[in-house]
């Protein structure tokens, strides 16, 4: 039986009709028909990571996310920069899921959607955390799509017509990326 592509949309954002957000929602909007995205709205339910929480049983909203992580194909994450790096909140998403094997050889792609100049920082910390996980980084699915407020429409989805083409070729190449192959003990 097929099952078509998921891409799990994480957003290291909390607050409300974020550029972030957009950028995820804008994403799912133009998702073909034959990929299933899946947007992550747990992140503020999420308990401060804890190594000794990080065991069986695991607390109800981490066991939430990592079995997101589990069915997804791919994930596409887009945060914003605070003080220089992730913001905590996200960061704290991310501790959640070096303890579990979910993400490892997953395919992983972010969008920085700040303005030119900005969101280095979180970008570099993203990337050294997915290290640590075993996340597969997409390359050529990494962009940086700059997203000004007047670009957002009053339903929430990016209006740019560049941006949004950026956008599906993101998709496209997570949809189309190798998923990881399957280890013995999971078949």
């Amino acid at each position: 039986m097929f099952t078509l592509p998921s891409i799990l949309l994480l957003s290291g954002s909390l607050r409300t009709d974020s550029s972030n957000e957009a950028v995820l929602r804008t994403a799912q909007a133009l998702a073909s028909p034959q990929v299933r995205t899946v947007m992550y709205d747990g992140l503020a339910a999420l308990p401060h990571f804890n190594p000794d929480d990080d065991a069986d049983p695991l607390p109800v909203p981490v066991a939430a996310l990592r079995a997101a992580i589990a069915e997804a194909t791919a994930i596409l994450i887009c945060t914003p920069e605070y003080a220089g790096t992730l913001p905590g909140s996200f960061k704290n998403l991310l501790d959640w899921t070096v303890g579990g094997t979910e993400i490892c050889d997953k395919p992983v792609a972010f969008v920085n959607a700040a303005a030119p100049g900005r969101g280095e920082g979180a970008a570099a910390t993203l990337r050294t955390v997915l290290g640590y996980t075993g996340a597969d980084i997409v390359e050529s699915a990494c962009t940086r799509i700059p997203v000004e407020r007047r670009t957002i429409g009053t339903d929430g989805l990016i209006t740019d017509p560049t941006a949004r083409e950026q956008l599906g070729k993101v998709l496209g190449l997570l949809a189309e990326f190798p998923a990881p192959a399957t280890k013995p003990d999971e078949a």
